[in-house]
């Protein structure tokens, strides 16, 4: 009988140790590992036999947090590394060669859009950006050479849906060995499972709400035994090197524990303050998939558990009133990041998207004006009200 989510993100991952039986992971901080002799050295680089060789290629508490992840996302393996870019750039690095294409959506986190845009296509993979919110746009944009469908549901910053199940279902149907890579970020497993809707890998910031606590870099991925096996001999072995630090991953599978409970918190309080904000005279618009006004509520009832933590607006106000609004934030914090106990605020066109040229901006709908925030964990009257005299003083 499968265990429950809450359980699962808990007792997954157990390591024995001979003689000792600690409740809390101990940190495996070693560079190296022990062989009892040349043969068993020889075996384990031959993979005749399981076990640590190199924290590059394996320790206990990266594979810890990556047994988690793959038990939550409904993978048959999981990996980590030491930045959610770093997921990123092996997974691909993996997925293509030089003569492949990838198909991206046009709205992606601004340092995945620059690695796709002015990375890949330095190496001679070929890059097309379009709006995943009409499937159709996907279908059209399908070429023989496609070798990956990138993308992120909900999309950073303008909280836009992508129906997983069907841009997989195109996909597969165009070519079934076509890797259909979802960002779970914004979501994690506990809201959102990509892999069930028919996706092929998902790849996370760690840093976000995985960890939970603003005090790790790291990155993940799941999906197939073969393809992150792949990924952990070739993408981060031999190209990136993204190796994550044994306390990082310590900290992650602390994090890992509370995930259910934070999330719930963080989209409880989410929901509050989007309602408020719609509501608000000085608002001119609210991006929140948990509201009834975003264009694709209906799609997120159905692929979404709830409803998250993050909540993007456009002010009735010039861009210096904007920005007088968001540094007189008392309780929100003015940092970029995301998924952390407290609630952050940001302005995407010129922190986290500054990749982007104006032009882009206006073809992937990120309006110039918009704020994000990510709602955190504190009592939602008390983000409410410093958000309130912030509006006040526009």
């Amino acid at each position: 009988m499968k265990k429950g989510f809450a359980t699962r993100q808990i007792h997954t991952g157990h390591i024995d140790l001979p003689g000792i039986s600690p409740l809390a992971m101990p940190i495996f901080q070693t560079s190296t590992f022990e062989f009892d002799s040349a043969a068993q050295g020889a075996r384990r680089f031959s993979g005749e036999e399981r076990g640590y060789i190199y924290t590059r290629l394996g320790n206990p508490n990266s594979a810890q947090i990556g047994e988690k992840l793959a038990a939550l996302e409904g993978a048959e393996a999981a990996m980590a590394m030491s930045s959610g870019m770093g997921a990123i750039t092996t997974v691909m690095w993996t997925a293509l060669r030089a003569g492949d294409h990838l198909l991206a959506d046009d709205a992606l986190y601004g340092c995945t859009y620059s690695f796709f845009t002015h990375g890949l296509t330095r190496f001679g993979v070929e890059v097309t950006l379009v709006d995943f919110s009409n499937p159709e746009n996907v279908k059209s944009a399908l070429r023989d050479n496609t070798r990956a469908v990138y993308f992120e549901s909900p999309t950073n910053p303008n909280l836009k849906l992508v129906d997983i199940a069907a841009v997989s279902e195109i996909a597969h149907a165009h070519n079934p060995d076509v890797k259909v890579i979802v960002d779970n970020t914004f979501c994690t497993p506990y809201l959102q499972r990509p892999l069930e809707l028919g996706a092929d890998v998902v790849v996370h910031s760690a840093t976000k709400y995985l960890n939970g606590h603003g005090d790790v870099i790291a990155g993940m991925a799941a999906g197939s035994a073969e393809f992150i096996g792949e990924c952990t001999m070739f993408g981060l072995k031999d190209m990136t090197g993204a190796v994550i630090g044994p306390f990082e991953a310590y900290l992650i599978a602390r994090g890992m524990k509370t995930l259910d409970i934070r999330m719930a918190r963080h989209s409880a309080n989410a929901m509050e303050v989007a309602r408020y904000l719609e509501g608000h005279p000085k608002v001119k618009r609210v991006l929140y998939p948990g509201l009834s006004s975003h264009p694709q509520y209906e799609l997120a009832k159905r692929q979404m558990k709830d409803f998250g933590g993050m909540v993007s607006i456009e002010l009735n106000a010039t861009r210096s009133e904007s920005a007088e609004f968001i540094n007189s934030l008392e309780l929100c914090t003015l940092a970029v990041s995301l998924g952390d106990a407290e609630t952050l605020v940001e302005h995407p066109a010129t922190m986290t998207h500054s990749t982007y040229s104006p032009e882009a901006l206006l073809e992937a709908n990120i309006p110039e004006s918009l704020i994000r925030f990510s709602i955190g964990l504190e009592d939602p009257e008390d983000i409410i009200a410093d958000i309130e005299a912030g509006l006040s003083r526009i």
